[in-house]
């Protein structure tokens, strides 16, 4: 009876140490209202963003807050406010786990059995059995060979879901800077209108021009100023989407003075080629690296099922006492493959296999497809863009050249000059609107190989450890 005793109070200790090791639950609650606020409050002089930047940035910040605020920098304060790499983050952070999950061995199992009875030689019952399941043919193996896989695939993603967010700043940022230029083209055109308006009229008032010619500048000059107020609106609601992909308010871009150094010359066509674009594009999409993750889960699946034909092992020592007898015994369990074979859920990690496979060719094919779209529509516009620097400006600045000397020379009148300088904002319109469709096909480009490619504007890194972002959120608490 004092074996069982014993035996009693070490099951008893098990359990107690077992319950004193359980995690305890912490409570995350979410506040529609503080989130809101603090979104609001979210300024580049952030103490943690700063903290983010001197850990990622190529060159540390020497001034804080920093003065200009490039591509690289913005695309660093994106990755550290941005929501969608944190839903990205808990993401790995979730396949992380996964992995812990499928290498944890099973816990053994544990029956205790008290009772009575009538019996003369003693009342006492008492039943003791011990489980420990044997997992055969390599399943745990598998089993995290797989988990580690889908982890990849998860970091690959937040890659991807990095560029994604670079790709969606470079393209607010440029639409921002294209309607800045407009807005100053503009204001150029109104000014020379508007001068031009005054020539006619003091023409007008000698009689050497008849009045509808004056009325014609005042309705163009009328119609410019219109385009103006249009070209100020799209300024700010440019700035406000731009603001909105950094993952701050637009309040927070106030006095920032914002650079992009080689936005007027994009790469040449001699730097690109269609094989290098092609190769660089499925070499280097994270989209094909991730499909590749998961197709080799995908098979790891098939190995895992096919192993799960094998029955595993239970072993369960155990310990009776019985009307004043102890009896001592050890069991063997195994799950007889009688009934099926694992048949099913073999033919459904084969069918995702070659799922798996079907979708990493697909998507191999639409980068391909993609590259060499992006490739045509940014050697057209990068021709437009040369056409408009080499025939549109230079000859305009030859001629307005030209008409400055006569100007100067009294050879001709300021009028005439007026004209000229209303040619020249026409070519520069042309001009903006080529840089335009050129800065959007090199974007395009860039997504197609999901690298930069002007060398001043590199993608930092995003990490998918917590760590560094919490140490800088934890200056703010």
């Amino acid at each position: 009876m004092q074996n069982c005793q014993r035996i009693v109070i070490a099951c008893l200790a098990a359990m107690v140490l077992s319950g004193c090791a359980t995690r305890k639950y912490r409570p995350a609650p979410i506040s529609g209202e503080a989130s809101a606020s603090g979104f609001e409050a979210r300024r580049l002089d952030d103490p943690g963003l700063r903290q983010f930047m001197e850990a990622n940035a190529r060159q540390k910040p020497s001034s804080w807050p920093q003065k200009t605020w490039d591509l690289e920098t913005l695309t660093l304060t994106a990755f550290y406010f941005h929501p969608d790499l944190e839903v990205a983050r808990a993401r790995v952070a979730a396949s992380e786990a996964a992995v812990v999950t499928a290498g944890a061995r099973p816990n053994p199992a544990i029956r205790v059995a008290p009772g009575t009875t009538n019996s003369p030689e003693s009342p006492w019952l008492f039943g003791f059995s011990f489980d420990l399941l044997i997992e055969t043919a390599g399943k745990r193996g598998y089993r995290m060979k797989r988990a580690a896989s889908l982890s990849e695939a998860a970091r690959l993603d937040l890659g991807n879901e990095a560029w994604k967010v670079r790709s969606r700043l470079r393209s607010k940022f440029a639409d921002h800077l294209i309607a800045t230029f407009e807005r100053d083209l503009v204001r150029r055109q109104e000014k020379i209108l508007t001068e031009r308006v005054s020539l006619l009229r003091a023409r007008l008032q000698v009689g050497e021009i008849p009045r509808p010619e004056v009325d014609a500048a005042q309705i163009e000059l009328s119609n410019t100023r219109l385009a103006l107020r249009a070209a100020e609106g799209r300024v700010n609601e440019t700035r406000a989407s731009l603001a909105a992909t950094v993952g701050v308010a637009v309040a927070a871009l106030d006095g920032v003075d914002l650079v992009w150094p080689d936005f007027e010359q994009p790469p040449s066509l001699q730097s690109l080629s269609a094989e290098k674009i092609q190769r660089e594009a499925v070499l280097n999409r994270l989209d094909v690296q991730r499909a590749l993750a998961e197709y080799a889960a995908a098979d790891t699946g098939v190995r895992l099922e096919i192993a799960r034909q094998y029955p595993d092992i239970t072993l369960g020592p155990g310990y009776d006492f019985d009307e004043g007898h102890s009896k001592f015994s050890v069991g063997v369990g195994v799950t007889l493959p009688v009934f099926n074979r694992n048949q099913g859920p073999i033919a459904e990690a084969e069918a995702h296999r070659k799922e798996a496979g079907a979708s990493f060719l697909a998507t191999q094919a639409h980068v391909i497809a993609e590259s060499e779209r992006a490739l045509a529509q940014y050697q057209a516009a990068e021709r437009q863009l040369a056409e408009a620097d080499q025939t549109l400006m230079t000859l305009q600045a030859a001629q307005e050249r030209l008409a400055g000397r006569a100007l100067a020379l009294g050879e001709a009148d300021r009028l005439a000059w007026n004209g000229v300088l209303l040619q020249s904002a026409a070519a520069a319109t042309a001009r903006l609107e080529a840089l335009r469709r050129a800065q959007t096909g090199l974007g395009a480009l860039e997504d197609a190989l999901q690298r930069p490619l002007a060398p001043a504007a590199p993608v930092p890194q995003v990490t998918s450890s917590e760590a560094q972002k919490a140490a800088g959120k934890e200056l703010r608490k």
